[in-house]
């Protein structure tokens, strides 16, 4: 199993009922070998985020993905919705392009 695999596991096996889940490798935007899986962007919308302000929803994905996190994943753009706000916002912005390592000027 592939690290978006596993997160993928694990933030629908915490997050019950996901209404939506996409999970995205931006390892190729950075400075990183090939097959890295070490940046990814989770946009994920539930109805578990109802009356929980987004810092305590960060915290608890950041928890989720602890493991993830000191095993090689450098990096993650979360955006932890309700249904309702994902419905105002139509979707995940892009993500910005990587201004550190090698690439930048």
């Amino acid at each position: 199993m592939n690290r978006k695999q596993r997160i993928e596991a694990k933030l629908k096996e915490s997050l019950n009922p996901i209404m939506y889940l996409d999970l995205v490798d931006e390892s190729y935007m950075h400075t990183v070998p090939a097959g890295s899986e070490s940046h990814f962007k989770v946009l994920v919308v539930s109805d578990a985020f109802e009356n929980t302000p987004i810092i305590d929803r960060h915290r608890l994905l950041n928890q989720l993905l602890a493991d993830e996190m000191q095993n090689g994943l450098h990096a993650l753009t979360l955006h932890a919705w309700t249904p309702e706000e994902w419905y105002a916002k139509g979707g995940a912005p892009e993500s910005p392009p990587c201004m550190g390592g090698s690439k930048a000027s």
